[in-house]
């Protein structure tokens, strides 16, 4: 008998996603594989409440963005993570905490109206539309006088 060959998606090498921004390579690269060493009481942790790491990083990331994926009674812990954001001082150099706080407010709102229960071809044209301003939003950011270039 032959052996029948594997066409499983996970043998096929992944089609590399060109950035949206010039920026987005390296360290910032959108579609990033990261290899490091959990802390073994985060393990712990993850393990007695019966959450992956994955699982918990992918909810800490999506509530920090203010996305629109899973908002339902997330406010709390969204409000929390900008605030453990703030307090670790991230960004302080390049912009006020008001700044940062209103950085938050304009991201949450665009993931606000999210199109729920709206046909395929709305959900196209708003992600287009997020897409297109979420350039506009960071460049705005960028440009901003305090802000240091690298």
């Amino acid at each position: 008998m032959k052996k029948k060959q594997s066409t499983a998606k996970s043998d096929r090498p992944r089609r590399k996603v060109p950035p949206t921004m010039k920026w987005q390579t390296g360290a910032y690269e959108r579609h990033a594989d990261f290899r490091f060493t959990l802390p073994y009481q985060f393990l712990l942790l993850c393990k007695l409440m019966d959450v992956t790491p994955d699982q918990l990083l992918t909810d800490f990331m999506d509530n920090l963005s203010c996305g629109s994926w899973k908002r339902e009674g997330r406010d709390k812990a969204k409000e929390k993570l900008i605030e453990y954001f703030i307090e670790h001082g991230y960004g302080q150099d390049l912009y006020s905490t008001d700044d940062i706080r209103t950085m938050f407010k304009e991201m949450d709102a665009v993931g606000i109206v999210w199109p729920d229960n709206a046909e395929m071809e709305l959900i196209d044209l708003y992600s287009a539309w997020r897409k297109k301003h979420y350039s506009y939003w960071f460049h705005k950011w960028f440009r901003k006088p305090r802000r240091k270039l690298s």
